[in-house]
């Protein structure tokens, strides 16, 4: 089984070879590594190069982030698709355990493991998500993690890729989709993979917070016909609460 892994790279050289290795020297299945920059201009893009057909180069422009992603799918060829940004990295033998869960299950579901925030002082706290539902998602009571999430090519194909006019929660989105296709959403109790929190980055700066819950509304729109009102909030307080307890038992039982 092939896994398809995605990087969007731009002007983060200081953490791109970190992400590279990680994704590279994991065993245990067949990997196809694409990067996608559309222009960095820090030595990235050089560094790429060093690591010659090992990964797929996309060297174009594009609209934003969702557009990249979108981009470097377009070349991936294997069955199981995810993807992880430039400053974050996989744990060792996380690829291994998704091949072990796609060989085992059908492809109507995805999946998504544990792993950790790493700060930028080093410090490192558990990310333990929970089960994804239409419910969960549309109620702002997700606990979402990217990095260690992976989805079949079918099933992203059906979805129709990522909303290129989404600018902060474009994974948001994907999942809800999937979702309100007829996929179901498992966990893997194991650390797959680390985000990095830091000033650079879009959830350390805080700079798109309004745009982002300004999505999620439109999210709901969307998918529930009405805006959100003060039941809807309540429902995400109880959710929010029933995900916690849920998120303990599992991270204790791991």
């Amino acid at each position: 089984m092939k896994i398809s892994i995605v990087t969007i790279s731009f002007n983060q050289k200081q953490y791109l070879k970190a992400c590279i290795d990680s994704i590279l020297s994991q065993a245990g299945c067949e990997i196809e590594y694409i990067i996608v920059d559309p222009g960095s201009r820090d030595g990235s893009r050089e560094l790429i190069n060093t690591y010659g057909e090992q990964i797929i180069k996309v060297f174009e422009p594009d609209e934003g982030p969702a557009d990249g992603l979108n981009q470097g799918f377009a070349r991936a060829t294997g069955e199981v698709y995810g993807f992880i940004n430039s400053d974050d990295y996989l744990l060792p033998n996380a690829l291994a355990a998704v091949s072990d869960f796609f060989k085992q299950r059908q492809h109507s579901t995805f999946v998504t493991g544990q792993g950790f925030t790493e700060y930028a002082d080093g410090r490192r706290a558990p990310i333990t998500p929970n089960v994804l539902t239409e419910q969960v998602m549309l109620h702002r009571s997700a606990v979402l993690f990217q990095q260690a999430t992976f989805f079949s090519a079918e099933m992203f194909k059906q979805a129709g890729g990522f909303n290129t006019q989404n600018k902060t929660c474009w994974d948001y989105e994907l999942y809800l989709k999937f979702l309100v296709n007829g996929a179901t959403h498992q966990i893997i109790p194991q650390d797959l993979a680390v985000f990095r929190l830091h000033a650079g980055s879009i959830s350390g700066s805080g700079r798109l917070n309004d745009l982002y819950f300004d999505e999620l509304d439109h999210l709901f729109e969307k998918y529930v016909g009405r805006k959100r009102n003060w039941l809807d909030k309540g429902r995400t307080v109880y959710l929010r609460t029933q995900r916690e307890l849920a998120r303990r038992a599992l991270r204790a039982h791991s």
